[in-house]
Formats: structure tokens, C-alpha cells, sequence
């Protein structure tokens, strides 16, 4: 009986979690930072101010919160990388970072970022990294494992990250950013994410 309420209860929070992000990042998207109140974001999900409340104190962590489901991406461990061969890894890698860059929700919601964090310290303090953390958490992981079995001679595994990062949102998500018309096809995607990871491999693979 008490195991059949709480699986009950975890469901109905994630239901009610699931419910107040997709709210929030409508909300977000419209009104913006400033002009989104947590009632308001509470009546389109559907649930009660405390309820809300209870999972997101403060407007930043929502906003936190949807910054991340937008730009989610398999834990590291669901990523099929390749053994014994480092530059097949980072392309794994850098196109899941690449699928990731191309969502129209993470464009817009780090527009909203950009726009707003100026005028709120807590906003700005919350949202340093998020479109690239995870993936550099992933990326660094595979980077020392790849040290560890001596396939690269790699000395600072998160500076290599940002770096090869750093090469895909510069062709892939700026350009983008910059000139909301701007496309790119998925063969040139893919092709910037092989070059990167060649680029990589060429200053890092051990011979």
C-alpha cells in the first residue's frame, strides 16, 4: 500500500514537473524574463502556486530548469561511443552536441538569456554554461578516459573540450543566433563536426 502511494506521488510530480516546464518555456518565450510571473506559469500548467513552488523556488531555477530540458542530451553512458578510436569518439560526441545546437527552443530561450541576465544578477548567476555543460562534462570524461588508455596525450581535458566545442557552435549555432534566416544543411553540420573532431585528433591522438 505505501509503495503503491508513492509510486503514485513520483508520478504525479513528474507530471506536474513536466507540465510546469512546457508552461514555462511558452510563457518564457512570449513575455520574456521580466514579464513572466510564477502565477501566471502556475495557471497555464495547471497546478497550484505550491506546487510549483515546492519544485521551483525562484523564477530563476525555473528558468534554469527549462534552459535544461531544452537543451538535454543522453547521459554519457547512453552515448555508443567506439573503442580504440579517439577521433570516431569525438564525432559521437560532437554530434550529439551539434543535435543539440539546432534545437529552435535552445536558440530562443538563449536569446532570452543574452537579452535579460543583465538586468538580474540571479539570472545571470544560473545560467553560465547551460547550453554547453553537460556536453563538456561528457566530453571531458571521454577525454581523460581516452588519456587514461594512453590514446591521447591530453594535459587539460577541459580546456580541449571548449575548444572542440568551441569550433562546432562557431559554424553551427552563432551564425544562427546572429541572422535568424541563416540555415545549415545536415551534411554541412555533419561535416563541421568531422573536421573539428579531425582537428582534434590531429594535435591530440597519441601517435
Amino acid at each position: 500500500m505505501t509503495r503503491g502511494r508513492s509510486s503514485y506521488h513520483r508520478d504525479l510530480a513528474a507530471a506536474n514537473r513536466s507540465a510546469i516546464l512546457d508552461a514555462a518555456t511558452q510563457l518564457f518565450l512570449e513575455s520574456g524574463y521580466d514579464r513572466t510571473p510564477l502565477a501566471r506559469v502556475a495557471e497555464r500548467a495547471g497546478v497550484s502556486k505550491a506546487t510549483l513552488f515546492k519544485q521551483f523556488p525562484t523564477k530563476a531555477e525555473l528558468f534554469e530548469a527549462t534552459v535544461l530540458e531544452a537543451g538535454g542530451m543522453p547521459a554519457p553512458s547512453a552515448v555508443e561511443i567506439p573503442d580504440g578510436d579517439f577521433q570516431s569518439g569525438l564525432v559521437v560526441l560532437g554530434r550529439a552536441y551539434a543535435d543539440l545546437l539546432v534545437r529552435p527552443r535552445m536558440v530562443a530561450l538563449m536569446r532570452t538569456v543574452i537579452a535579460e541576465s543583465h538586468h538580474f544578477p540571479e539570472l545571470r548567476e544560473r545560467t553560465f554554461d547551460f547550453g554547453t555543460l553537460p556536453v563538456l562534462q561528457a566530453l571531458a570524461g571521454y577525454l581523460r578516459e581516452a588519456r587514461a588508455r594512453d590514446e591521447a596525450d591530453i594535459e587539460d581535458p577541459d580546456l580541449v573540450s571548449a575548444q572542440f566545442l568551441g569550433m562546432i557552435a562557431s559554424a553551427i549555432f552563432w551564425p544562427r543566433f546572429m541572422h535568424g534566416t541563416w540555415s545549415i544543411t545536415e551534411s554541412e553540420q555533419l561535416r563541421v563536426v568531422d573536421e573539428a573532431a579531425r582537428t582534434i585528433a590531429a594535435r591530440f591522438a597519441a601517435p
